[in-house]
């Protein structure tokens, strides 16, 4: 019996001292903690590259990414869709989270982009200018005038007098992207950012009208939140050092 109570109070004391096999691994999974970020479609290999550096620098914390055209996603909030950070591709969209009451403070610019024409490698048919997206016979595909893109779009025509008539209007920029990469269009206006990640699989075509339509990118933490102070954390991580240079490096520009 006296032997029992001597190995009995080693173990309990080795327990409280050590906390290795008694009770660690339920600590470790008490402070891990997942942090859901919706982003436009046009960050997605962005906020991909700083999710993963912020995971690194805050061991325990996964971030979970929604990625989809800025409307769809403030469409998914405003339906109660749970999540602890916004960021939109205008400041537009935005508005109509913080106009929802579902934004915590104020937004933050971080980013700024403009359009450019994408075609198939090689540029088949020989598109110069934004007025040669009119020509009879080209298919041409847009963002739809709900999304950022789309709305940029719009800017663009009414700025240079030029009239698209596209084949389709799609409900994010990388769709679009996909539309001419799979050489179902011939041509479509993305963001110089969707350009530069698809590489040599599109030839991209600058034209000066872009200047006047630039899209500035804000990112808020949300009300409805649990994890007020990562989601905090992370807002100032995309604004700070590392994450504008990762946003600087995929060709955005600053805010």
């Amino acid at each position: 019996m006296k032997t029992r109570v001597v190995v009995a109070a080693s173990v309990a004391i080795a327990c409280a001292f050590a906390l290795t096999s008694c009770g660690s691994n339920d600590s470790t999974e008490a402070g891990a903690e997942t942090l859901t970020v919706f982003a436009a479609a046009s960050l997605q290999n962005t906020f991909t590259e700083i999710g993963e550096q912020f995971e690194a620098a805050n061991p325990g914390v996964t971030v979970e990414f929604s990625f989809a055209g800025s409307s769809s996603l403030v469409t998914q909030l405003v339906e109660g869709a749970p999540a602890d950070v916004f960021a939109a591709a205008d400041t537009k969209t935005m508005g109509d989270v913080v106009d929802a009451g579902l934004a915590a403070g104020e937004p933050v610019d971080f980013a700024a982009n403009v359009l450019t024409i994408v075609t198939e490698p090689g540029n088949p048919e020989n598109i110069t200018s934004l007025e040669d997206l009119t020509r009879e016979g080209l298919s041409v595909v847009v963002c739809a005038p709900q999304v950022p893109c789309g709305a940029a779009t719009e800017r663009v025509e009414e700025s240079s007098g030029a009239t698209l008539t596209p084949v389709s209007e799609e409900s994010s920029v990388t769709d679009v992207l996909g539309k001419v990469t799979s050489g179902q269009a011939d041509a479509g206006l993305v963001y110089v950012t969707d350009a530069k990640d698809a590489g040599e699989s599109v030839t991209a075509i600058p034209f000066p009208e872009s200047a006047g339509a630039v899209n500035t990118y804000p990112i808020a933490r949300l009300a409805d939140t649990d994890n007020a102070e990562l989601a905090a954390e992370f807002v100032d991580f995309v604004t700070g050092e590392q994450g504008r240079a990762i946003l600087a490096e995929a060709g955005f520009g600053a805010p």
